[in-house]
């Protein structure tokens, strides 16, 4: 199931809706926490897998985390949503078409995003660049670090370029949304706690980031200004192969032009690892989100210590980003100098 926040092209007010080729139908309002609480709801009553039963995880050799026997769901299974055979809900309007709203980031308000490190070709790239060896650690440890949940650009929101830096990147990822509470959750259940799957630019200034993280802290202002995320939220299902991984070709362009392109099904560190990591002793809650990390090529900073920064310059005011994943989706984003004058009913508004 593909699923929406947009604002409607008839009375501009935001919606929840369910996305079949370029229609989308309203099922409920989408303003807000409980439009986020819907889309939320609903994608885990489409769940395809049966509780209890495991889903695999991407077969690292030495998982860090082991198989779990304390994995806990901290929502009693009747009291989860279900949708009848995996049917989507009843629509409360008529359908749209796509090109005709406005769509919205599917998670405006998450309580947390973790972004992991977990593709090892962007890992040992820039590494290599820097006359660095691959750290052993990281083939055994998923380690990420915590973003801003109050910068969330949805699709189409422009990002505003920093002040003090020169050195705006893309980063192309994809992120997974918790749609259930849970706690130390087996590396084999993660599709039981995964409500889907969304398009993430982990937007990031690479002169900031480099001061502050020489300095033995961060990455702090260097990303915490900006994360994009759309443009919908697709169900497990949507994109996992015949082997039950994540798959999809991942593609970043520049003002049409494509600059990186990887493989979703690369991660060195699954899903379920990742998810295992994150919820270890920690409460995951409804709407967190966990990116993937850049995949291979899917950076500035990565494809101009390869090739020339006078081939891949960083972004300035004007360009256009647009980072594309197989089976989710299109996330496109002007680059600006400013943010501009916005009212109370334009994007997400106050964000209430």
């Amino acid at each position: 199931m593909k699923l929406a926040r947009y604002r409607s092209a008839r009375d501009h007010a935001p919606c929840v809706g369910v996305v079949v080729g370029d229609l989308v139908a309203p099922i409920g309002p989408g303003a807000g926490v409980a439009g986020q609480d819907l889309l939320l709801a609903t994608a885990m009553a489409a769940a395809t897998t049966t509780p209890g039963h495991p889903t695999p995880d991407h077969p690292t050799p030495e998982d860090p985390t082991p198989a779990n026997p304390r994995s806990e769901l901290l929502v009693p299974e009747q009291e989860r949503p279900r949708v009848r055979g995996g049917d989507p809900p009843d629509p409360i309007g008529e359908p749209e078409r796509l090109a005709d709203v406005q769509l919205l980031a599917p998670v405006p308000l998450p309580p947390s995003i973790r972004d992991f490190y977990a593709f090892e070709a962007h890992v040992a790239t820039a590494r290599r660049a820097r006359g660095l060896d691959m750290e052993p650690d990281w083939y055994d440890l998923p380690v990420f670090y915590f973003s801003n949940p109050g910068a969330v650009l949805g699709p189409g929101e422009a990002v505003v370029i920093p002040p003090g830096t020169s050195e705006l990147d893309y980063e192309l990822e994809v992120a997974a949304v918790i749609g259930v509470e849970c706690a130390d959750v087996d590396r084999t259940c993660w599709r039981e706690v995964v409500a889907g799957f969304t398009v993430m630019n982990d937007w990031s200034a690479r002169d900031l980031q480099r001061r502050e993280m020489a300095l033995g802290l961060g990455p702090a202002k260097g990303k915490d200004f900006a994360t994009s995320l759309g443009p919908f939220l697709v169900t497990p299902d949507e994109v996992v192969g015949e082997d039950g991984l994540p798959r999809g070709v991942m593609t970043a362009s520049v003002n049409g032009e494509e600059w990186s392109r990887g493989e979703l099904g690369d991660l060195h560190h699954g899903w379920g690892a990742l998810i295992a990591h994150a919820s270890r002793a920690a409460r995951l809650r409804p709407g967190d989100v966990i990116g993937s990390g850049t995949v291979g090529t899917g950076c500035i900073l990565e494809l101009g210590l390869v090739h020339g920064r006078d081939r891949y310059p960083y972004l300035g005011a004007g360009d256009e980003v647009t980072l594309e994943v197989a089976g989710i989706g299109r996330l496109t984003t002007p680059v600006v100098a400013e943010r501009p004058f916005r009212t109370a009913d334009d994007g997400e508004g106050a964000r209430a």
